[in-house]
Protein backbone atom coordinates (compact mmCIF):
# COMPACT_ATOMS: atom_id res chain seq x y z
CA UNK A 1 0.00 0.00 0.00
CA UNK A 2 2.81 2.12 0.91
CA UNK A 3 3.94 2.78 -2.95
CA UNK A 4 0.04 3.55 -4.01
CA UNK A 5 -0.42 7.46 -5.24
CA UNK A 6 -3.06 9.52 -3.29
CA UNK A 7 -5.12 9.18 -6.19
CA UNK A 8 -5.15 5.12 -5.89
CA UNK A 9 -5.27 5.17 -2.28
CA UNK A 10 -8.54 7.33 -2.50
CA UNK A 11 -9.64 4.61 -5.48
CA UNK A 12 -8.89 1.71 -2.77
CA UNK A 13 -10.67 3.41 0.25
CA UNK A 14 -14.15 4.32 -1.82
CA UNK A 15 -14.04 0.95 -3.44
CA UNK A 16 -13.55 -1.31 -0.41
CA UNK A 17 -10.15 -2.94 -0.96
CA UNK A 18 -9.34 -1.68 2.35
CA UNK A 19 -10.10 0.06 5.50
CA UNK A 20 -8.61 3.66 6.16
CA UNK A 21 -8.00 1.63 9.92
CA UNK A 22 -6.30 -0.84 8.00
CA UNK A 23 -4.16 1.62 5.72
CA UNK A 24 -3.13 3.61 8.74
CA UNK A 25 -2.42 0.62 10.65
CA UNK A 26 -0.04 -0.52 8.18
CA UNK A 27 1.92 2.53 8.48
CA UNK A 28 2.23 2.65 11.88
CA UNK A 29 3.83 -0.70 11.31
CA UNK A 30 6.29 0.33 8.84
CA UNK A 31 7.08 3.36 11.42
CA UNK A 32 7.63 0.76 13.86
CA UNK A 33 9.77 -1.23 11.95
CA UNK A 34 11.56 1.57 10.12
CA UNK A 35 11.75 4.76 12.19
CA UNK A 36 14.70 3.46 14.52
CA UNK A 37 17.12 4.02 11.36
CA UNK A 38 15.87 7.23 10.02
CA UNK A 39 14.62 9.18 13.36
CA UNK A 40 11.92 11.07 10.65
CA UNK A 41 9.29 11.06 13.60
CA UNK A 42 9.51 13.24 17.25
CA UNK A 43 6.06 11.94 18.48
CA UNK A 44 4.04 9.68 16.76
CA UNK A 45 0.02 9.68 17.65
CA UNK A 46 -0.91 6.11 16.98
CA UNK A 47 -3.87 6.33 19.18
CA UNK A 48 -4.93 9.74 17.51
CA UNK A 49 -4.81 8.00 13.99
CA UNK A 50 -7.01 5.04 14.44
CA UNK A 51 -9.42 6.99 16.05
CA UNK A 52 -9.47 9.78 13.31
CA UNK A 53 -9.22 6.16 10.72
CA UNK A 54 -12.42 4.80 12.38
CA UNK A 55 -14.08 8.30 11.91
CA UNK A 56 -13.23 8.07 8.24
CA UNK A 57 -14.57 4.63 7.40
CA UNK A 58 -17.74 5.86 9.01
CA UNK A 59 -17.64 8.40 6.57
CA UNK A 60 -16.89 6.54 3.55
CA UNK A 61 -19.22 4.18 4.60
CA UNK A 62 -22.04 6.31 4.35
CA UNK A 63 -21.08 7.35 0.54
CA UNK A 64 -19.46 10.63 1.88
CA UNK A 65 -16.30 12.13 2.17
CA UNK A 66 -13.59 13.55 -0.55
CA UNK A 67 -10.58 13.09 -2.24
CA UNK A 68 -8.43 12.98 1.08
CA UNK A 69 -10.66 10.85 3.20
CA UNK A 70 -8.85 8.64 5.23
CA UNK A 71 -5.51 9.19 4.11
CA UNK A 72 -2.77 9.21 6.17
CA UNK A 73 0.01 11.89 6.72
CA UNK A 74 2.61 13.12 8.86
CA UNK A 75 2.48 17.02 10.20
CA UNK A 76 5.49 18.71 10.57
CA UNK A 77 6.24 19.76 14.21
CA UNK A 78 5.80 23.54 13.69
CA UNK A 79 2.50 23.28 13.62
CA UNK A 80 0.32 23.33 16.60
CA UNK A 81 -1.60 20.37 17.07
CA UNK A 82 -4.35 20.53 19.92
CA UNK A 83 -3.41 18.32 22.99
CA UNK A 84 -0.21 16.94 20.58
CA UNK A 85 3.47 18.01 21.53
CA UNK A 86 4.53 20.53 19.39
CA UNK A 87 8.14 20.68 20.00
CA UNK A 88 9.72 22.58 17.04
CA UNK A 89 12.40 20.53 17.26
CA UNK A 90 13.87 22.20 20.45
CA UNK A 91 14.36 21.41 23.56
CA UNK A 92 12.70 25.17 24.78
CA UNK A 93 9.06 23.51 23.86
CA UNK A 94 10.15 19.59 24.29
CA UNK A 95 6.98 20.19 27.02
CA UNK A 96 4.60 22.22 25.35
CA UNK A 97 1.46 21.11 24.40
CA UNK A 98 -0.19 22.80 21.86
CA UNK A 99 -4.17 24.38 23.09
CA UNK A 100 -5.27 24.74 19.46
CA UNK A 101 -4.76 24.00 16.10
CA UNK A 102 -2.50 25.08 13.36
CA UNK A 103 -5.31 26.63 9.88
CA UNK A 104 -3.61 23.75 7.88
CA UNK A 105 -4.02 21.47 10.76
CA UNK A 106 -7.94 22.31 10.95
CA UNK A 107 -8.04 21.72 7.65
CA UNK A 108 -6.60 18.69 6.67
CA UNK A 109 -8.57 17.67 9.69
CA UNK A 110 -12.06 18.45 7.59
CA UNK A 111 -10.73 17.00 4.37
CA UNK A 112 -10.96 13.88 6.29
CA UNK A 113 -6.89 13.17 6.73
CA UNK A 114 -5.25 10.85 9.59
CA UNK A 115 -2.23 12.43 10.86
CA UNK A 116 0.45 9.52 12.13
CA UNK A 117 2.58 12.01 13.92
CA UNK A 118 4.86 15.23 13.97
CA UNK A 119 7.68 14.99 12.41
CA UNK A 120 11.23 15.68 12.96
CA UNK A 121 13.24 19.23 11.75
CA UNK A 122 16.12 21.24 12.32
CA UNK A 123 15.43 23.45 15.28
CA UNK A 124 12.74 25.93 14.63
CA UNK A 125 13.32 25.62 11.07
CA UNK A 126 16.97 26.81 11.13
CA UNK A 127 19.23 24.19 9.32
CA UNK A 128 19.85 22.82 5.89
CA UNK A 129 20.56 19.57 7.29
CA UNK A 130 18.22 18.13 10.03
CA UNK A 131 21.19 17.95 12.20
CA UNK A 132 19.97 20.94 14.56
CA UNK A 133 17.28 19.24 15.83
CA UNK A 134 17.02 18.47 19.91
CA UNK A 135 15.66 14.73 19.14
CA UNK A 136 18.93 14.08 16.95
CA UNK A 137 19.67 14.31 13.18
CA UNK A 138 17.49 12.75 10.50
CA UNK A 139 18.90 10.24 7.97
CA UNK A 140 18.72 10.36 4.17
CA UNK A 141 16.75 6.98 3.30
CA UNK A 142 18.83 6.46 0.39
CA UNK A 143 21.92 6.12 2.06
CA UNK A 144 21.83 6.12 6.13
CA UNK A 145 25.43 8.07 6.26
CA UNK A 146 23.85 11.39 4.57
CA UNK A 147 21.31 13.89 5.63
CA UNK A 148 18.16 14.58 4.15
CA UNK A 149 18.18 18.14 3.68
CA UNK A 150 16.41 20.79 5.72
CA UNK A 151 14.91 21.95 7.63
CA UNK A 152 12.07 19.56 6.87
CA UNK A 153 14.32 16.50 7.40
CA UNK A 154 11.63 14.64 9.21
CA UNK A 155 9.06 15.36 6.42
CA UNK A 156 10.33 14.23 3.64
CA UNK A 157 12.28 11.51 5.43
CA UNK A 158 9.17 9.63 6.54
CA UNK A 159 7.49 10.45 2.90
CA UNK A 160 10.67 8.57 0.73
CA UNK A 161 10.91 5.85 3.10
CA UNK A 162 7.20 5.10 3.03
CA UNK A 163 6.29 5.87 6.28
CA UNK A 164 4.12 8.18 5.30
CA UNK A 165 2.16 8.63 1.54
CA UNK A 166 2.38 12.30 2.17
CA UNK A 167 3.44 15.11 4.66
CA UNK A 168 3.52 18.84 5.52
CA UNK A 169 6.51 21.40 5.54
CA UNK A 170 7.68 24.55 5.54
CA UNK A 171 9.93 26.75 3.60
CA UNK A 172 11.88 30.08 5.16
CA UNK A 173 14.93 29.81 2.56
CA UNK A 174 14.27 26.22 0.47
CA UNK A 175 12.93 24.00 3.41
CA UNK A 176 10.90 22.29 1.52
CA UNK A 177 12.38 22.28 -2.26
CA UNK A 178 15.98 21.24 -0.78
CA UNK A 179 15.25 18.24 1.27
CA UNK A 180 12.67 17.34 -1.64
CA UNK A 181 15.64 17.60 -3.94
CA UNK A 182 17.48 15.26 -1.45
CA UNK A 183 15.33 12.56 -1.05
CA UNK A 184 13.88 12.20 -4.67
CA UNK A 185 10.78 13.81 -3.94
CA UNK A 186 8.20 16.70 -4.97
CA UNK A 187 7.74 19.83 -2.21
CA UNK A 188 6.00 23.24 -3.38
CA UNK A 189 6.77 26.04 -1.46
CA UNK A 190 3.14 28.07 -3.07
CA UNK A 191 3.08 31.98 -3.02
CA UNK A 192 3.49 33.93 0.47
CA UNK A 193 0.30 34.01 2.02
CA UNK A 194 -1.57 31.50 -0.46
CA UNK A 195 -1.23 29.22 2.83
CA UNK A 196 -2.03 30.74 6.24
CA UNK A 197 0.55 30.95 8.60
CA UNK A 198 -1.73 30.77 11.30
CA UNK A 199 -0.58 28.34 14.30
CA UNK A 200 2.94 28.12 12.71
CA UNK A 201 5.34 28.49 15.01
CA UNK A 202 7.34 31.74 13.45
CA UNK A 203 11.37 32.03 12.37
CA UNK A 204 11.06 34.68 9.87
CA UNK A 205 7.24 36.21 9.45
CA UNK A 206 8.04 37.55 6.21
CA UNK A 207 9.71 34.71 4.63
CA UNK A 208 8.05 31.30 6.10
CA UNK A 209 5.53 29.67 4.25
CA UNK A 210 3.37 26.27 4.51
CA UNK A 211 3.55 23.53 1.89
CA UNK A 212 3.80 19.90 1.02
CA UNK A 213 5.87 17.01 0.29
CA UNK A 214 4.81 14.42 -2.06
CA UNK A 215 6.21 11.91 -4.26
CA UNK A 216 4.22 13.63 -7.50
CA UNK A 217 2.67 16.98 -8.48
CA UNK A 218 -0.18 15.24 -8.71
CA UNK A 219 -0.64 13.89 -5.14
CA UNK A 220 1.08 17.59 -4.00
CA UNK A 221 -1.77 19.05 -5.84
CA UNK A 222 -4.55 17.72 -4.46
CA UNK A 223 -3.27 18.38 -0.68
CA UNK A 224 -2.43 22.23 -1.50
CA UNK A 225 -5.60 22.45 -2.74
CA UNK A 226 -6.93 21.51 0.48
CA UNK A 227 -4.24 23.56 2.67
CA UNK A 228 -4.87 27.12 0.62
CA UNK A 229 -6.91 29.92 1.00
CA UNK A 230 -7.63 33.13 2.79
CA UNK A 231 -7.57 32.94 6.73
CA UNK A 232 -8.81 35.79 8.41
CA UNK A 233 -6.62 35.02 11.68
CA UNK A 234 -3.64 35.42 9.66
CA UNK A 235 -2.64 39.22 9.05
CA UNK A 236 0.19 38.24 5.84
CA UNK A 237 -2.86 35.96 4.20
CA UNK A 238 -3.87 37.14 0.84
CA UNK A 239 -7.81 37.00 0.01
CA UNK A 240 -8.18 35.75 -3.23
CA UNK A 241 -9.95 32.82 -5.17
CA UNK A 242 -7.80 29.45 -4.71
CA UNK A 243 -7.18 28.18 -8.04
CA UNK A 244 -8.07 24.32 -9.56
CA UNK A 245 -5.18 22.71 -9.27
CA UNK A 246 -6.00 19.17 -10.13
CA UNK A 247 -8.48 19.78 -13.17
CA UNK A 248 -5.29 22.00 -14.81
CA UNK A 249 -2.82 18.83 -14.61
CA UNK A 250 -3.86 18.05 -17.89
CA UNK A 251 -3.00 20.90 -19.70
CA UNK A 252 -0.29 21.09 -22.66
CA UNK A 253 2.92 22.83 -22.36
CA UNK A 254 2.83 23.96 -26.16
CA UNK A 255 3.46 27.48 -26.09
CA UNK A 256 5.20 27.64 -22.33
CA UNK A 257 7.76 30.09 -22.25
CA UNK A 258 10.68 28.55 -20.07
CA UNK A 259 13.56 30.63 -18.58
CA UNK A 260 16.83 29.72 -17.51
CA UNK A 261 19.11 31.84 -15.58
CA UNK A 262 22.24 31.60 -16.36
CA UNK A 263 23.67 32.80 -12.69
CA UNK A 264 22.23 29.16 -11.58
CA UNK A 265 24.82 27.65 -14.52
CA UNK A 266 27.36 29.22 -13.31
CA UNK A 267 30.37 27.80 -11.09
CA UNK A 268 29.36 25.86 -8.14
CA UNK A 269 26.99 23.53 -9.77
CA UNK A 270 28.20 19.81 -9.77
CA UNK A 271 28.53 18.39 -13.23
CA UNK A 272 26.63 15.40 -12.30
CA UNK A 273 23.11 17.97 -11.47
CA UNK A 274 23.98 20.01 -14.48
CA UNK A 275 23.85 16.90 -16.79
CA UNK A 276 20.50 15.65 -15.02
CA UNK A 277 19.03 19.38 -15.34
CA UNK A 278 19.85 19.60 -19.06
CA UNK A 279 18.33 16.19 -19.61
CA UNK A 280 15.59 17.68 -18.45
CA UNK A 281 15.25 20.60 -20.46
CA UNK A 282 15.34 18.74 -23.20
CA UNK A 283 12.20 16.82 -22.03
CA UNK A 284 10.38 19.75 -21.96
CA UNK A 285 11.19 20.85 -25.45
CA UNK A 286 10.25 17.64 -26.58
CA UNK A 287 6.53 18.25 -24.74
CA UNK A 288 6.24 21.40 -26.68
CA UNK A 289 8.17 24.01 -24.60
CA UNK A 290 10.29 26.65 -25.52
CA UNK A 291 13.51 27.55 -23.56
CA UNK A 292 15.86 30.86 -23.55
CA UNK A 293 17.77 32.14 -21.18
CA UNK A 294 17.31 34.89 -18.79
CA UNK A 295 19.38 36.72 -16.11
CA UNK A 296 18.55 37.42 -12.63
CA UNK A 297 21.83 39.49 -11.68
CA UNK A 298 20.90 40.10 -8.27
CA UNK A 299 20.42 36.63 -7.26
CA UNK A 300 24.25 35.97 -6.45
CA UNK A 301 23.36 38.28 -3.24
CA UNK A 302 20.65 36.64 -1.96
CA UNK A 303 22.67 34.91 0.30
CA UNK A 304 23.71 37.52 2.17
CA UNK A 305 20.49 39.27 2.02
CA UNK A 306 18.67 36.08 3.38
CA UNK A 307 21.10 35.74 6.39
CA UNK A 308 21.00 39.40 7.49
CA UNK A 309 16.93 39.28 7.20
CA UNK A 310 15.83 35.96 8.29
CA UNK A 311 18.07 36.35 11.60
CA UNK A 312 17.05 39.79 12.42
CA UNK A 313 13.23 38.28 12.52
CA UNK A 314 14.14 35.41 14.31
CA UNK A 315 15.29 37.25 16.73
CA UNK A 316 12.37 39.31 17.10
CA UNK A 317 9.98 36.04 17.16
CA UNK A 318 12.24 33.88 19.25
CA UNK A 319 12.21 36.39 22.58
CA UNK A 320 8.80 35.18 23.73
CA UNK A 321 10.97 32.65 24.89
CA UNK A 322 11.70 33.62 27.87
CA UNK A 323 10.93 30.70 30.49
CA UNK A 324 8.16 32.67 31.83
CA UNK A 325 5.10 32.05 29.94
CA UNK A 326 5.52 28.53 28.20
CA UNK A 327 8.52 26.80 27.36
CA UNK A 328 11.82 25.65 28.77
CA UNK A 329 12.15 27.03 32.16
CA UNK A 330 15.86 27.02 34.19
CA UNK A 331 15.23 26.02 37.96
CA UNK A 332 17.19 27.47 41.12
CA UNK A 333 17.44 30.74 39.64
CA UNK A 334 17.02 33.62 41.66
CA UNK A 335 16.84 36.64 39.33
CA UNK A 336 14.75 37.68 36.80
CA UNK A 337 17.66 38.18 34.39
CA UNK A 338 18.92 34.89 35.71
CA UNK A 339 15.74 33.05 34.24
CA UNK A 340 16.23 34.74 31.16
CA UNK A 341 19.47 34.10 30.40
CA UNK A 342 19.77 30.54 31.40
CA UNK A 343 15.43 28.97 30.32
CA UNK A 344 17.05 30.48 26.78
CA UNK A 345 20.74 28.94 27.47
CA UNK A 346 19.50 26.27 28.29
CA UNK A 347 16.22 25.59 25.59
CA UNK A 348 18.06 27.01 22.64
CA UNK A 349 20.85 24.55 20.19
CA UNK A 350 23.85 26.71 19.26
CA UNK A 351 22.96 27.84 15.65
CA UNK A 352 19.48 28.82 17.13
CA UNK A 353 21.45 31.19 19.15
CA UNK A 354 24.29 31.72 16.76
CA UNK A 355 20.59 33.35 14.31
CA UNK A 356 19.41 35.15 17.37
CA UNK A 357 22.76 36.92 17.96
CA UNK A 358 23.32 38.32 14.77
CA UNK A 359 19.57 39.29 14.33
CA UNK A 360 20.08 41.65 16.99
CA UNK A 361 23.63 42.44 15.96
CA UNK A 362 21.66 43.65 13.02
CA UNK A 363 19.07 45.69 14.32
CA UNK A 364 21.13 47.12 17.41
CA UNK A 365 21.53 50.99 17.00
CA UNK A 366 24.20 51.93 14.72
CA UNK A 367 23.97 49.00 12.47
CA UNK A 368 20.38 48.82 11.51
CA UNK A 369 20.74 50.90 8.78
CA UNK A 370 24.08 49.15 7.58
CA UNK A 371 23.01 45.78 7.59
CA UNK A 372 19.47 45.49 7.73
CA UNK A 373 18.05 48.48 5.73
CA UNK A 374 20.48 47.43 3.40
CA UNK A 375 19.53 44.42 3.08
CA UNK A 376 15.73 45.42 2.44
CA UNK A 377 17.11 47.38 -0.72
CA UNK A 378 18.93 44.41 -2.08
CA UNK A 379 15.39 42.31 -1.51
CA UNK A 380 13.51 44.79 -3.68
CA UNK A 381 16.06 44.29 -6.35
CA UNK A 382 15.88 40.43 -6.54
CA UNK A 383 12.04 40.72 -6.56
CA UNK A 384 12.39 43.63 -9.56
CA UNK A 385 14.70 40.58 -11.16
CA UNK A 386 11.74 38.22 -11.42
CA UNK A 387 9.25 41.10 -12.27
CA UNK A 388 10.91 41.34 -15.32
CA UNK A 389 11.69 37.78 -16.26
CA UNK A 390 8.21 37.18 -15.61
CA UNK A 391 7.63 39.46 -18.35
CA UNK A 392 9.60 37.36 -20.89
CA UNK A 393 8.74 34.04 -19.39
CA UNK A 394 6.03 31.91 -17.88
CA UNK A 395 8.38 29.58 -15.68
CA UNK A 396 11.93 29.85 -14.38
CA UNK A 397 14.28 26.25 -14.22
CA UNK A 398 17.25 25.77 -12.39
CA UNK A 399 18.89 23.35 -9.96
CA UNK A 400 17.50 22.90 -6.46
CA UNK A 401 20.71 21.90 -5.13
CA UNK A 402 24.88 22.35 -5.97
CA UNK A 403 24.55 18.79 -5.76
CA UNK A 404 23.52 15.27 -4.02
CA UNK A 405 23.21 14.67 -0.46
CA UNK A 406 26.74 15.54 1.88
CA UNK A 407 27.42 12.91 4.54
CA UNK A 408 26.55 13.57 7.97
CA UNK A 409 28.87 15.91 10.07
CA UNK A 410 30.65 17.20 6.69
CA UNK A 411 29.26 20.96 7.43
CA UNK A 412 28.26 21.05 10.92
CA UNK A 413 31.77 23.03 11.56
CA UNK A 414 31.13 25.29 8.69
CA UNK A 415 27.92 27.48 9.25
CA UNK A 416 29.03 29.61 5.73
CA UNK A 417 29.43 26.29 4.03
CA UNK A 418 25.98 24.81 5.34
CA UNK A 419 23.94 28.24 4.50
CA UNK A 420 25.35 28.00 1.12
CA UNK A 421 23.24 24.93 0.85
CA UNK A 422 20.09 27.36 -0.49
CA UNK A 423 21.89 29.12 -2.54
CA UNK A 424 19.36 28.27 -5.85
CA UNK A 425 16.22 28.76 -3.47
CA UNK A 426 16.81 31.50 -1.18
CA UNK A 427 15.56 33.96 -4.14
CA UNK A 428 11.89 32.73 -4.33
CA UNK A 429 11.67 33.47 -0.33
CA UNK A 430 13.02 36.68 -0.81
CA UNK A 431 10.27 37.91 -3.62
CA UNK A 432 7.65 35.64 -2.36
CA UNK A 433 7.11 33.34 -5.24
CA UNK A 434 6.33 29.96 -5.62
CA UNK A 435 8.80 27.21 -6.20
CA UNK A 436 9.15 24.05 -6.32
CA UNK A 437 11.51 20.64 -6.43
CA UNK A 438 10.84 17.48 -8.64
CA UNK A 439 13.26 14.95 -9.35
CA UNK A 440 14.86 14.90 -12.64
CA UNK A 441 18.03 12.05 -12.57
CA UNK A 442 20.58 9.93 -9.88
CA UNK A 443 24.28 10.50 -9.69
CA UNK A 444 26.31 8.60 -7.60
CA UNK A 445 22.76 6.62 -7.12
CA UNK A 446 21.89 9.81 -5.03
CA UNK A 447 18.99 12.07 -6.60
CA UNK A 448 18.95 15.05 -7.96
CA UNK A 449 16.20 17.90 -7.92
CA UNK A 450 15.24 20.39 -10.38
CA UNK A 451 13.42 23.73 -9.67
CA UNK A 452 10.49 25.29 -11.24
CA UNK A 453 9.61 28.88 -10.29
CA UNK A 454 6.39 30.91 -11.35
CA UNK A 455 4.90 34.21 -11.45
CA UNK A 456 2.43 35.12 -7.92
CA UNK A 457 -0.24 32.79 -7.71
CA UNK A 458 0.63 30.78 -10.85
CA UNK A 459 1.06 27.30 -8.66
CA UNK A 460 -1.75 25.77 -11.46
CA UNK A 461 0.94 26.51 -13.82
CA UNK A 462 4.13 25.29 -12.18
CA UNK A 463 2.32 22.19 -11.09
CA UNK A 464 1.10 21.50 -14.36
CA UNK A 465 4.15 21.66 -15.77
CA UNK A 466 5.38 19.19 -12.96
CA UNK A 467 3.04 16.82 -13.74
CA UNK A 468 3.55 16.50 -17.64
CA UNK A 469 7.21 15.94 -17.14
CA UNK A 470 6.85 13.40 -14.23
CA UNK A 471 3.86 11.81 -17.03
CA UNK A 472 6.83 11.50 -19.67
CA UNK A 473 9.93 10.01 -16.87
CA UNK A 474 9.74 7.22 -14.01
CA UNK A 475 12.51 9.41 -11.56
CA UNK A 476 9.66 10.08 -9.59
CA UNK A 477 8.69 6.41 -9.46
CA UNK A 478 11.74 4.95 -7.85
CA UNK A 479 12.06 4.09 -4.18
CA UNK A 480 15.17 3.60 -1.75
CA UNK A 481 15.77 -0.25 -1.79
CA UNK A 482 16.17 -0.23 1.97
CA UNK A 483 12.83 0.82 2.66
CA UNK A 484 10.88 -1.45 -0.64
Amino acid sequence: MHELSLRELGEGLRAKKFSSRELTGHYLGRISQHDKALNSYITVTADRALAQADAADKTLAAGAGGALTGIPLAQKDIFCTSGVRTSCGSKMLDKFIAPYDATIVQKLDAAGMVMLGKANMDEFAMGSSNETSYYGPVKNPWDLERVPGGSSGGSVAAVAAGLAPIATATDTGGSIRQPAALTNLTGIKPTYGRVSRYGMIAFASSLDQAGVVAHSAEDAAVVLQAMSGFDPRDSTSVERPVDDYISGLGASLKGLRIGLPKEYFAEGLDPGARACIEAAIKVFEGLGASVREVSLPSSPLSVPTYYVVAPAEASSNLARFDGVRYGHRAEGVHTLEELYKRSRGEGFGAEVQRRIMIGTYVLSHGYYDAYYLKAQKVRRLIYDDFRRAFGEVDLILGPTAQSVAFKLGDKTDDPVAMYLNDIYTIAANLAGIPAMSLPCGFHQDLPIGMQLMGNFFDEGRMLNAAHQYQQATDFHKRRPQAFA
